[in-house]
């Protein structure tokens, strides 16, 4: 190995998190390294769909909160802190203009993740070492008091070691240390079914979308997250209309087709799809609908039911699981076993929805990792 470097601070991952944070504490004073064996902040790149959903516009820290099905109470104290307002703020100051869309979701102005990037990148003041950590060494008496970081290529030591490797990869080097992980597994993807929809193929509707595999977009994204550790197979309803009263429609519009009829709430293609399922000619009248086929039509309508077999994994955005939040001081983001140790990002047992939480959690805990190392040695 090459001879032994020192410096204060190490932050590995060069991803949001660790980047953020590395520009907080270097902001500060500090002399902070950023190690990562990747190109440093790619995986910004793809967020937002290229454009980067930065936040979303939630005020109360509570309410935010809420939008984290791993992680929610855990995040007040982080949130109550650093959340959208202070965000923004701090996307402002380092020349990244944002606008917030009708639902909520804030992106920058340029609509550019790579113009983010470029932004983060310009105002960071660390040193780079574009190598893999392999393995962290608690510090000791014999290591002068401090963390031994190993590489294929170095030894290091630092004083501080703030971890933010992400959420899918990274945790080989805790396993030395006895710090409990809650084992990942995909979370905000797309899900195939055991039912055919390839028919449907790019058809949308209440934030779902059919696909050859099975079913995708927004909403399927939430159900995938809520649901991320539940057994497969699983049954999902789907609401597919809301109050709808079926037999007044058909009474009067007794001569029209009942395929055309229910294209008027739902697209034509799926409304095919439902009457096909069914057995019922989409040609069939209105007035020759009967009790019993009203019935199944309306229940197809209100309770939509798919059964879920598997994940798509090539559509994966984000993972639950990670390092165990009872490991962790939620108010300093420090390990309960290792003074100096800290976590930020998604390496943590922390994920969001999709709309600009996932990110929020990363900008947030990076803020709280820097502001407490400050406190605790400025």
């Amino acid at each position: 190995m090459a001879q032994e470097l020192t410096s204060d601070i190490a932050v590995i991952g060069g991803g949001p998190a660790g980047c953020v944070c590395a520009k907080f504490l270097s902001d500060c004073g500090f002399n902070v390294t950023v190690f990562d064996k990747s190109k440093i902040l790619q995986t910004l790149l793809p967020t937002g769909g290229g454009k980067c959903n930065l936040a979303h516009n939630i005020n109360d820290f509570k309410e935010l909160a809420a939008n984290y099905p791993r992680g929610e109470k855990f995040l007040y104290s982080v949130f109550s802190k650093f959340a959208t307002a202070e965000t923004l703020d701090f996307f402002k100051s380092i020349g990244v203009e944002t606008y917030t869309r009708e639902d909520g979701c804030v992106f920058p102005v340029s609509n550019s993740a790579k113009d983010v990037r470029n932004k983060i990148l310009k105002t960071l003041k660390c040193k780079f070492i574009n190598e893999e950590v392999l393995e962290i060494i608690p510090p000791s008496a014999a290591c002068r008091n401090k963390y031994k970081l190993i590489t294929g290529e170095n030894l290091y030591a630092f004083d501080l070691v703030v971890i933010a490797t992400g959420g899918h990869s990274g945790y080989e080097i805790l396993k030395n240390l006895d710090i409990k992980i809650v084992p990942p597994t995909q979370s905000l993807v797309g899900l195939i079914t055991k039912e055919d929809f390839s028919e449907l193929a790019g058809v949308s509707i209440n934030g779902i979308l059919f696909t050859h595999k099975g079913v995708s977009g927004p909403e399927i994204y939430k159900i995938s997250s809520l649901r991320a550790r539940d057994n497969i197979p699983y049954t999902i309803p789907i609401k597919l209309i809301g109050d709808f009263d079926l037999q007044t429609e058909l009474n009067n519009n007794p001569h029209k087709e009942i395929k055309n009829l229910l294209g008027q709430y739902i697209p034509k293609s799926l409304a095919t799809y439902i009457l096909n399922k069914l057995q019922i000619n989409t040609d069939t009248k209105c007035h020759q609908i009967n009790g019993k086929m009203r019935d199944n039509i309306y229940t197809m309508l209100v309770n939509f039911k798919i059964t879920v077999i598997g994940k798509v994994t090539d559509g994966e955005v984000v993972t639950c699981g990670g390092v165990n939040l009872k490991e962790i001081n939620p108010k300093t983001l420090e390990s309960k076993k290792y003074k100096g140790l800290y976590f930020c990002g998604e390496v943590l047992d922390i994920d969001g929805f999709c709309g600009g939480f996932n990110l929020q959690n990363c900008w947030s805990t990076a803020y709280i990792v820097a502001n407490t190392i400050g406190a605790v040695v400025g």
